[in-house]
């Protein structure tokens, strides 16, 4: 029978660390046991933290979970899962609100944070669309499809019209691969040269097409892919 938290020592205990430490100095599950709060019998939050990630695989897949499978795990409920897709939810509009604030080329990394956060762990495939305006601030990102594991299916008139009704002047489009590989297919290239050629009727540039996976990142514009519509 493993000691519940409070008879730990002081400065073994997660929320202690976290007073004293900061955050960063506490691991996924010692986190993760913050929210949980309390364990179950026999184990405490840390060792139930721990479970749940080994469960999942990782920290995305965890927090990407459904609540029909966050629920069927021993000790979990609906307002455990409701309390850690609150966090998680905080952290994808405080990085949405950062790309609102500043250009994108002001800050390349918080699109890679900022994308690999918001699709890089889902289990199915979506494709997001990231509309700036003419400073190239965010003006929404909006999620126009979603699909199977294997593939999903885009309308380049759905992209344009999206942003004409955003009036966006600028665009960078993005989609995840489940599969865990972020190289692009065959497809992603035609894709990319064909929502260019659509776009440019219409003067709204297509900035990049990102493709994100649970532990990789792809970027057309950094490959030097972005002229495939002129070759």
């Amino acid at each position: 029978m493993e000691s519940p938290i409070p008879n730990w020592p002081k400065m073994e205990q997660p929320r202690e660390k976290l007073r004293r430490y900061g955050a960063k100095a506490l691991s996924d599950a010692e986190l993760l046991a913050i929210f949980l709060r309390v364990g179950i019998q026999g184990k405490s939050a840390v060792t139930l933290a721990h479970d749940l990630l080994h469960h999942f695989g990782s920290l995305q897949r965890l927090l990407a979970s459904p609540a029909e499978e966050f629920i069927c795990i021993h000790g979990m409920g609906l307002s455990k899962w409701a309390q850690i897709q609150a966090a998680y939810e905080l952290v994808k509009r405080s990085l949405e609100d950062s790309l609102a604030q500043d250009s994108i080329f002001s800050s390349p990394g918080h699109v890679k944070e900022f994308l690999q956060t918001t699709i890089g762990g889902l289990p199915h495939e979506v494709f997001l669309c990231l509309y700036l305006d003419s400073r190239l601030h965010l003006i929404e990102c909006h999620e126009l499809f979603r699909g199977s594991i294997a593939q999903t299916a885009i309308y380049p008139r759905e992209v344009l019209k999206e942003a004409l009704r955003r009036n966006a002047s600028a665009l960078i489009v993005a989609h995840n691969h489940p599969s865990g590989n972020p190289l692009p297919s065959q497809a992603d290239q035609e894709l990319t040269k064909t929502l260019q050629s659509a776009l440019q009727l219409v003067d709204i540039p297509l900035l990049d097409h990102c493709i994100v996976s649970q532990s990789g990142f792809f970027s057309f514009s950094e490959a030097g892919l972005m002229n495939i519509g002129n070759k």
